[in-house]
């Protein structure tokens, strides 16, 4: 029997469908891989002039002063720190909980053992290209458009510029572990809002802190979207982000 004209609009329409479906999960997002290994920020504290040639240098990471007092700059260690989100779905009409990660990770601090007050910390960047989760087609997703487009140039870094530290003074003493809050424009897919995260850091030794950043964001504050998908259905609009860093005096 020969196709009508209405089933082959509808198959037209289906086959449409389906390869926009396609692109978006799958084409759109890329392959994850990054377009430049990250490079670790640099402390406005440590940056000297430039000379008349126009280049410019920085000091050794340890050997920054502050008011003539040595201070010490410690650089995140990507092998032992990740970014992380947590976000709620609802998934064949079972709740779950969404946790995605990368140890792409960049930033330093700058910290004065007699006064922590006076501590200094350079941009904090995560590739967001390089998130994973459980699923290779949700990460797809998350690097199309729609949602991150971190499989974009433009929007593959997620970028942190600390404005202000609140709640941290006195001395650092090994052992001991400092709760305290960092404000800063947090910019992802090109949108900036200020964001303020919880940091519990603990000095573990004259040459290694170790800690968490933690803070609570909405899709809608950086127009994350959620795919049409199916089988997906009531992504919350709270999304977790965090930060578990170990750092380590350069």
């Amino acid at each position: 029997m020969k196709r009508s004209l209405v089933g082959w609009i509808a198959a037209i329409v289906l086959a449409i469908g389906g390869a926009a479906f396609a692109y978006v999960f799958w084409f759109a997002g890329g392959s994850g891989e990054p377009t430049t290994e990250l490079t670790t920020p640099q402390l406005a504290a440590t940056t000297q002039p430039t000379d008349s040639l126009g280049s410019s240098s920085t000091t050794s990471p340890i050997d920054a002063t502050t008011g003539g007092t040595t201070a010490v700059a410690f650089v995140i260690d990507q092998t032992l720190s990740s970014a992380r989100f947590e976000i709620d779905e609802v998934l064949n009409g079972s709740p779950k909980h969404v946790v995605g990660t990368t140890d792409q990770v960049a930033g330093q601090v700058l910290v004065d053992p007699g006064d922590l007050a006076g501590i200094e910390i350079s941009d904090i960047v995560v590739n967001a290209r390089t998130l994973t989760t459980d699923s290779e087609r949700r990460d797809r997703a998350m690097r199309g458009p729609i949602v991150l487009d971190s499989g974009s140039d433009e929007h593959e870094l997620i970028t942190l510029m600390v404005t202000s530290v609140d709640g941290l003074a006195g001395e650092a003493d090994d052992g001991s572990t400092y709760e305290f809050t960092i404000t800063g424009d947090l910019t992802i897919k090109g949108i900036t809002k200020p964001v303020t995260f919880d940091v519990s850091a603990t000095v573990v030794d004259e040459s290694t802190i170790e800690g968490l950043a933690i803070a609570e964001v909405t899709r809608d504050m950086f127009e994350i979207g959620i795919p049409s998908v199916p089988n997906v259905a009531d992504v919350t609009n709270e999304v977790v982000i965090a930060l578990e860093f170990v750092a380590v005096a350069g």
